[in-house]
């Protein structure tokens, strides 16, 4: 599910900064930026995503800011630099070269200037725990939508109830118009047609137009959507594959109808199904 959060947490070892960003995807696609030190954990850091989320494509974004003094503070290695100062006033003095010493370029030479390299084994529980922290508060804004999103479908599912009501209370009144056509268009050319043979043109209109079967199972796939989102699981597959169900119920209902109403009553349930489609691609 679409979804970002992002975590901040402060201790003693520094600032450990989380973003998550997450978009519905069909498998579990996890994305990490983090600075190259702490590449060796990248293994447990995808673990702990791996076992909080089950699909979405996600990206996290680590940042890290060690304690001020942590900063600021760079070790000389006084050996090494006296040996590099040494052995160029020697090779000075040697080759009589009055060259003047350029502390910058000693101070640059690698290893004179240590600077403190992070603990690994310190930082670790700290960068985990925060990302777990971060992690949770993007499953609570997950949970936020999803319940609102739940709504939305729920609505949407009373509705389509509604006009599957309104379909099937109209069906006789229908059939009743169409046998006055019927009956007005045979006075009007005049024809003398058997009563019978009327009424065997009704039962084959009937037969035609039947969409009790239709209704029924339109109302069957709602109730198993309203089940569906009542459970406690990854439900985004199962719950597309019902809008592909119901939408099928939708076509046949408007293939069959012989009445501007239930035409229309077919296109609502359409825009109905493909409102609770769009949003069922941002469910897990």
């Amino acid at each position: 599910m679409t979804a970002y959060a992002r975590h901040e947490h402060r201790n003693e070892l520094g600032l450990f900064s989380w973003e998550i960003r997450s978009v519905n995807h069909r498998y579990l696609e996890a994305s990490l930026r983090i600075d190259e030190s702490f590449r060796p954990l990248e293994i447990e850091l995808r673990k702990v995503i791996a076992a909080k989320l089950n699909r979405g494509k996600v990206e996290a974004v680590m940042r890290y800011q060690p304690p001020q003094q942590q900063q600021t503070s760079v070790e000389l290695d006084n050996s090494l630099a006296s040996a590099l100062i040494n052995t160029h006033n020697q090779l000075a003095a040697e080759h009589g070269i009055a060259a003047k010493l350029d502390l910058l370029r000693i101070m640059q030479w690698p290893g004179v200037m240590v600077h403190n390299t992070l603990d690994l084994e310190l930082l670790q529980d700290a960068v985990i725990n925060s990302l777990q922290l971060a992690v949770d508060d993007l499953l609570a804004m997950r949970q936020r939508e999803g319940e609102a999103l739940k709504q939305m479908i729920s609505q949407r599912c009373e509705q389509i109830l509604v006009i599957a009501d309104e379909v099937a209370d109209r069906l006789p009144e229908i059939l009743d118009q169409q046998r006055s056509k019927l009956q007005e268009k045979v006075a009007e050319f005049n024809l003398n047609l058997d009563p019978e043979r009327l009424e065997q043109e009704m039962v084959l209109l009937a037969q035609k137009t039947d969409v009790a079967e239709e209704i029924d199972r339109l109302k069957s796939h709602v109730a198993e959507v309203l089940s569906v989102l009542q459970r406690n699981e990854p439900v985004g597959r199962r719950l597309d594959f019902l809008m592909q169900e119901l939408n099928r119920e939708a076509n046949t209902l408007g293939s069959k109808s012989i009445d501007t109403s239930t035409t229309r009553y077919s296109v609502d349930l359409k825009v109905l199904i493909e409102q609770m489609r769009e949003q069922i691609q941002n469910i897990e």
